[in-house]
């Protein structure tokens, strides 16, 4: 049922409840991990409002800004011509077995450059975080669009003291081997924790070569440092055996390389589109000669489109997302190899902890459709599925196994200007994998 403006003063307190409710619930698979490759899902393009259709007029919307004027200043009359702030700000609260309880703070801030109103807003955000276990993480990204989008700079700095959760090589496809290859496959899916020191710095230049398309390159340095392993000799943990296997050091590694790109976008909001197209297809090169432990070779590719289904409600959208990484030659460190949530934003297989499946060649793809619960925007609803695939160095090949997810979740309008959302869900997977999953902004 879709609340109206009359029945606002009970909905307010119900709203602020459920939010805190919300906050301090929000744990289960929530992983310490690396950002995204950039920004692509901050940055954002906004029409005038007077080019706005009615249904999608900023003002007839009530977001998280609104409900703390109320709260505040109950007196005070809504300003009509509200465009709303550019910075967002929300608590980082998580907590499970692998990580403990995770407080934390992140914030996005976005300004347009330029007069021309087709240049995408810049934007840059930060996380800082520390855990129970003595985990702590922090980062910078960057996203920036010069006037008429020329140009593209991406890139982000991360440095953490983090712990992974390794599940083994591989798609959980049944193994009936021994020794090792056991091991590596973990039949009994045991989690076995990697602490390390991480460290990450990645910039890329984009340019414009013709509406719509982007070529792009740039240089990533992923270093990990103080390697703690569960075993490094016997073989007793899938990482060991990986590592042993392909001539890797148990206690670190880098992953240095070049980064190519060409990307293509007609969406018209990356924070929740409503419609249009989102591509990028790129190339990575490691190489020992800019200090990288391993010569490697990775293609990548991410498609995302989008169909708004009412024309009164654009935000009822039905929304698709394929994502995959595929070695081409060389070796990968275990822990950059593609797999559950490791696509660019991290967020990939809802359902399943990050790097439950893993390999060299890796397949995710997710159907999810949104819609709003109540006229004024503050709560809409999804229901999503999605299907991973993978290959492991047992026989499997990519695309024969598959594993699902499936769930449904709210979400809660923080910043109608830029259509940031927070983002609540709750997922099932298989091999009794379940959870909640807190983010800000949609998963794709």
């Amino acid at each position: 049922m879709q609340l109206t403006s009359g029945d606002r003063t009970p909905f307010l307190f119900k709203s602020l409840l459920v939010l805190l409710f919300v906050s301090i619930q929000g744990f289960a698979y929530s992983q310490v991990i690396v950002p995204a490759d950039s920004l692509k899902e901050d940055s954002l393009r906004i029409k005038p409002l007077k080019a706005q259709k009615p249904a999608d007029n900023i003002n007839n919307q009530y977001d998280f800004g609104d409900l703390l004027r109320n709260i505040l200043h109950p007196k005070k009359e809504a300003d009509t011509l509200h465009k709303g702030s550019g910075i967002t700000v929300v608590p980082n609260i998580a907590a499970n077995p692998t990580i403990g309880g995770q407080l934390g703070i992140k914030a996005v801030a976005g300004k347009k450059l330029g007069n021309d109103p087709n240049t995408l807003f810049s934007i840059a955000a930060t996380s800082a975080s520390i855990t129970t276990k003595g985990i702590l993480f922090f980062y910078v990204n960057h996203n920036i669009f010069t006037p008429g989008n020329k140009w593209n700079f991406q890139g982000n700095l991360v440095a953490s003291k983090t712990v992974t959760p390794d599940y083994g090589l591989g798609i959980g496809r049944k193994f009936t081997g021994s020794g090792p290859d056991s091991v590596l496959a973990d039949p009994t899916h045991k989690v076995y924790p990697i602490h390390s020191h991480y460290y990450n710095i990645r910039e890329k230049v984009y340019k414009r070569v013709a509406k719509h398309l982007f070529v792009g390159a740039g240089l990533s340095f992923e270093i990990r440092r103080q390697i703690t392993l569960s075993d490094t000799v016997d073989n007793a943990t899938p990482s060991s055996v990986y590592n042993n296997k392909h001539g890797l050091p148990q206690g670190h590694y880098s992953a240095n390389g070049f980064l190519f790109n060409v990307e293509y976008i007609t969406r018209d909001n990356p924070n929740r589109a409503y419609k249009g197209i989102y591509f990028d297809a790129g190339i990575r090169v490691n190489q020992t000669w800019i200090g990288s432990t391993k010569n490697s070779a990775q293609i990548t590719s991410d498609f995302r489109k989008y169909f708004s289904l009412s024309a009164a409600d654009p935000e009822m959208v039905l929304a698709f997302w394929n994502w995959g990484s595929y070695l081409v030659g060389g070796t990968i460190p275990f822990l950059e190899l593609p797999g559950t949530a490791r696509d660019g934003t991290f967020r990939s297989g809802r359902g399943y902890t990050a790097q439950y499946f893993k390999g060299t060649q890796f397949n995710d793809t997710e159907a999810e459709l949104r819609f709003p619960i109540m006229a004024n925007k503050f709560l809409s609803g999804v229901v999503f599925g999605n299907l991973q695939t993978g290959n492991d160095e047992h026989g499997t090949k990519l695309f024969q196994q598959f594993q699902p997810g499936y769930g449904g979740g709210l979400r809660v309008l923080f910043n109608k200007a830029t259509r940031t959302n927070l983002a609540l869900d709750y997922a099932f997977g298989k091999f009794g994998n379940k959870g909640f999953f807190l983010n800000l902004n949609e998963t794709f």
